[in-house]
């Protein structure tokens, strides 16, 4: 049998109904994958994330550290997979976070954390109350943020409903990590104490704290056996109304109500948030690591319309949805691929002159693409923004093999060949092509796949996704399409009245292009070390150009949002932050009118009462002109006049990188809090006076927080036999409040605090006056034993890798190249601090850091994996070299055009020009296969050079522009997303278009100084045959033995 009639192409023509079969049943595979595929914003990229709580009432930040983080920190440290510890220390409250493994479980590393933290249980101080262990960084952005408010309801019956039936109504659904709530403020009992009536009584704090502890006895008593009957006995004595908690008796006769006032209300304010100016109860749904935000917002509106349906003094209202935003800005991508194919058929119908010819790759683009569905649907990959930009660019890759194969069959029927035999010949001829093609692309595409660390998880499905496209393209052009061919093409139909004038002057418009690039071909063969030297010029020119571009880890995204931060002095009031945060609205409010600004969320001591916390929502994307930068650097001026306020701008990301946006930060680790932020003021000046681009830098450890020490002598007390626990509950009751138990009211817990009556203390140092009791019930002033110092002390202690760090934040203004400023400001710190003190940055620093040198590597591999393909493919290392000679040339195009553009080098125009190799070599692949087959058949060099480029100039010319219209809907449209998809776009016009045109040029300039020390393949394949004729024939002759 004819080789010929073999192979995959022979096997459409003779049986097209199989070939018809197994490209539907592709089909049909990607049509049933979309209902099960899943739906997000980016791949799964989460790291698990575990923090752990702890409140410690009444002790200092030194306090927490010493005694309740460092110990925390430490037992966690050692469960397994741990990746990253940071923790900070604050009145009262403690904070331990750890991020995990991406290969870790967020359920198991909870468990882990949990078992870990009950082994030190027993070396952590006795009242350490409330030690939660949570599945997610309650630091993290909420993925829907809800606004609960009443007309008919008091704050702590609303705050009561919001955390007895919401609270769990939410947390319930699948995905959901915690729904942490701001400005709740539910209800307590409340016992304030009369130091004069206690006083006058003979009594002290601690007599009523000792009373109290009993209101809320409820225990078993075992079980009495009576006949045949067992009965259960309990022995209780609570109380819940205020009346028989009056009534208790504390000794001597005098009762509760002799000394204290007792009644229900409000916890005391911590926070609170206004929506648009009206008292409102935030809840922020926070997302378990993997969870799928779109899913996640959908059961929250769900339950949302539920409870708001069943409820009618309360109603629940959405502040912020990030799907919103995920969404806009999949259609967005979905809006380009759809024009992206509109445009590639055009460009067909165009160059090959025949619309009953764009019917073939109106058909093998489809199965193309839907099956690559179900290629990510069978690979467990979800359909996101990077799997649908990978469509979208694979548009362009995928109608490549058709076009080139196509482009072949319709040459070889010009030449007057029938249907039938062009079809099959045409196809064999640029089977190697196409193949080799494919293998250069995944070549680079895989490399992309497998990149360590958060690039590489980010990328993974875009890589793969591209590379299972190309795949399936290939086969769908080799099968497929000559089959098609063989059926549609059998007659021209030429094109009459205004679509034939039409092609007629695109014909000649082409033709005249086409004359023009074989003269000048001419010209640069005939000087080509001159030209040579100028290509060369021009990489070194991109070299030089690839140093002036600004680094960052992605470009700033408009997301529909604004989110300022304001910290005022330590310790400011909640009063006083209000006032700040009214300011700060009146000032936003102008363009709340303008309808810019839709919606205003304010959380008043946010983490702490010196913090605001201003979410502005803004107008849809289609609906304004000003975007979401543009409207902070307006803002930034004016929010930056009110007085006492650090202001600063969070520009939220995709990634969702923690500490990402608003600056830079870094911190400084050490043994000495002390010592750190004296040496972080030094590196401070220093980068003020050394860098350009720093404007502020702010060290985040400031002992302006006002301190009243009460030191107690030991000494003394021992001598008036006092215990030194009850001088601090007794300080703890009457300075602020102290929570002695919960009582249980119906199904709730209601805490109980003990405090002092408000107008009995004047000054803090009338706590001196204030009196205790000695072990022999003698009264005791507690001025005899204590002296009080005051001070200031820093508001928060922060580590990291569980050491004593100083974290500060470096403003630099918008575009700054952020990869340069950190070189600086590593270089500034080596120079300043001593070896006591480490550098390390933290959040989109950190990312960037890691991902810079993650990407080198990707670079050099996907070029020494393309390089080794295509010399295993050509089995020539001499026409490999040729192909990658064109590749510095390309990247250097793509470099101008991000400068040109006013682009960054960020992690999406990265990946853009790792692109963008694959991309190049494909064109160089299909001028060098050619030459060398040409060469095959017996063409000299200069012939197979010239004959070559003139027989693939209007192939590639059709694949390039195929591509470079199919990406141009990714820079035209605008909308949610619009940023990522715009920094690869632009790499692949510019660097595409641009590197064609060094293509078509250097291509065959290379050859013609590299194909003279090559021989044809072919004379390698006389040679054997020579020698296996000469062995035959020995064999025949007897003249071998076997």
């Amino acid at each position: 049998m004819s080789r010929a009639t073999d192979g995959l192409t022979a096997l459409g023509l003779k049986r097209p109904v199989l070939v018809v079969v197994l490209n539907l049943l592709i089909m049909l595979a990607g049509i049933v994958s979309i209902f099960g595929v899943e739906v997000r914003e980016l791949p799964d990229i989460d790291r698990p994330v575990v923090v752990v709580r702890a409140v410690y009432q009444g002790a200092s930040p030194t306090t927490m550290d010493a005694e309740v983080t460092s110990k925390v920190e430490g037992a966690v440290a050692r469960v397994s997979g741990v990746l990253r510890i940071q923790s900070s220390s604050e009145e009262n409250n403690m904070r331990v976070r750890m991020e995990f493994s991406p290969d870790i479980d967020v359920n198991v590393a909870a468990n882990d954390v949990r078992e870990a933290v009950s082994r030190i249980t027993n070396q952590l101080p006795e009242n350490l109350d409330q030690l939660l262990v949570i599945k997610a960084d309650d630091d993290a952005r909420p993925v829907v943020q809800l606004a609960v408010y009443s007309n008919t309801l008091a704050i702590q019956d609303l705050a009561e409903r919001v955390e007895r039936d919401l609270v769990p109504a939410f947390v319930s659904i699948d995905g959901v990590a915690d729904v942490p709530l701001n400005g709740s403020q539910p209800r307590v009992l409340r016992v304030l104490l009369d130091p004069a009536k206690l006083a006058r009584y003979g009594m002290v704090a601690t007599d009523v704290l000792s009373s109290l502890e009993t209101m809320n006895l409820d225990v078993p008593a075992g079980s009495y056996l009576s006949g045949k009957q067992e009965l259960l006995v309990r022995a209780n004595a609570s109380t819940i109304d205020t009346e028989a908690i009056n009534s208790i008796l504390i000794k001597n006769g005098v009762r509760v109500r002799d000394v204290a006032e007792v009644y229900y209300g409000p916890m005391s304010a911590e926070s609170y948030s206004l929506l648009n100016g009206r008292a409102v109860i935030g809840m922020g749904v926070l997302r378990q690591a993997g969870g799928n935000t779109i899913a996640i917002a959908s059961d929250v509106k769900k339950r949302m319309a539920q409870i708001n349906g069943q409820s009618k003094d309360l109603q629940v209202i959405v502040i912020s949805d990030d799907s919103v935003f995920i969404k806009g800005a999949l259609q967005e991508v979905l809006m380009s691929l759809m024009f992206a194919v509109v445009v590639v058929l055009i460009v067909i119908a165009v160059f090959l002159g025949q619309w009953k010819a764009v019917l073939i790759p109106a058909v093998t683009m489809p199965v193309s693409l839907v099956g690559t569905l179900a290629a990510i649907w069978l690979a467990g990959f979800s359909v996101n923004m990077l799997t649908l930009l990978a469509l979208v660019l694979a548009t362009g890759l995928i109608v490549d093999d058709a076009i080139v194969v196509l482009e072949n069959i319709q040459r070889r029927k010009k030449l007057g060949e029938s249907i039938t035999v062009a079809s099959l010949l045409g196809t064999k001829q640029v089977f190697f092509a196409v193949i080799a093609t494919t293998a250069s692309l995944v070549a680079v595409f895989l490399p992309i796949a497998f990149l360590p660390g958060e690039t590489g998880r980010l990328f993974r499905e875009f890589g793969m996704v591209l590379s299972m496209a190309v795949i399936i393209s290939t086969f769908v052009a080799l099968s497929l399409c000559p089959m098609l061919a063989s059926k549609l093409l059998k007659e021209d139909a030429p094109s009459t009245g205004q679509v034939a004038r039409l092609m007629g002057h695109l014909q000649a418009f082409g033709d005249r292009i086409a004359n023009a690039y074989f003269r000048t071909l001419d010209g640069f063969l005939h000087h080509r070390l001159v030209f040579l030297l100028v290509f060369l010029g021009v990489a070194l020119a991109g070299g030089l150009t690839f140093t002036l571009l600004n680094q960052e880890l992605v470009p700033p995204e408009d997301r529909g949002r604004l989110v300022v931060d304001f910290t005022g002095p330590d310790g400011a009031s909640l009063e006083y932050s209000g006032r700040q945060g009214q300011i700060a609205e009146n000032i936003m409010r102008p363009y709340q009118e303008q309808g810019l600004i839709t919606d205003m969320f304010t959380i008043v001591g946010r983490y702490d009462k010196n913090r605001v916390a201003i979410q502005a929502n803004l107008a849809d994307w289609s609906e304004r002109d000003t975007s979401q930068q543009e409207l902070a650097a307006k803002l930034s001026k004016e929010l930056s006049s009110i007085p006492g306020a650090q202001v600063r701008f969070r520009n939220e990301s995709s990634l969702n990188i923690r500490g990402g946006g608003g600056g830079l930060q870094i911190a400084l680790l050490g043994d000495d809090y002390d010592v750190l932020a004296n040496n972080a003021d030094l590196l401070a000046e220093a980068l003020l006076k050394q860098i350009d681009a720093v404007q502020d830098v702010r060290v985040q450890y400031d002992t302006s927080q006002p301190e009243l020490g009460f030191e107690i002598n030991r000494e003394k007390a021992s001598d008036l036999q006092v215990p030194v626990s009850r001088v601090t509950q007794t300080l703890q009751i009457m300075a602020d409040e102290y929570q002695l138990l919960d009582l249980s009211v119906g199904d709730q817990a209601v805490p109980v605090m003990l405090g002092s009556s408000n107008g009995s203390l004047n000054s803090p140092f009338d706590l001196l006056n204030i009196y205790t009791s000695s072990e022999t019930g003698q009264l005791v002033p507690l001025a005899s034993m204590i002296n009080v110092q005051e001070r200031g002390v820093a508001a928060e202690l922060d580590r990291h890798a569980q050491r004593r760090a100083v974290e500060l934040n470096i403003g630099i203004p918008p575009g700054t190249d952020l990869g340069t400023t950190m070189q600086q400001i590593r270089a500034v710190a080596d120079a300043t601090l001593p070896s006591t003190s480490t550098l390390i940055f933290l959040g989109e620093a950190a990312t960037l850091e890691e991902s810079s040198n993650e990407m080198l590597i990707t670079f050099a591999v996907a070029l020494i994996v393309v390089f080794l393909v295509l010399a295993a493919q050509f089995e020539s290392v001499g026409s490999a070299l040729v192909v990658m000679f064109t590749v510095p040339f390309g990247l250097a195009a793509a470099v101008f055009a991000l400068l040109i553009t006013n682009q960054s080098l960020n992690l999406f125009s990265q990946i853009g020009l790792v692109l963008l190799i694959g991309l190049m070599t494909k064109n160089a692949i299909l001028l060098v296969e050619l030459m060398d087959q040409l060469r095959d058949e017996g063409h000299s060099i200069d012939s197979a050079i010239r004959e070559g480029a003139r027989m693939r100039l209007r192939p590639i010319a059709m694949t390039v522009l195929s591509t470079l219209l199919g990406v141009l809907p990714l820079v035209l449209m605008s909308g949610p997303g619009a940023e990522a998809r715009e920094a690869i776009a632009w790499v692949v016009l510019g660097g595409l278009g641009l590197s064609t045109l060094f293509t078509l040029y250097l291509a065959p300039m290379g050859y013609s100084f590299i194909a003279p020390f090559m021989k044809p393949r072919a004379h390698a394949a006389e040679l054997l045959d020579k020698e296996i004729e000469a062995y035959e024939t020995s064999l025949k002759k007897g003249e071998v033995d076997v």
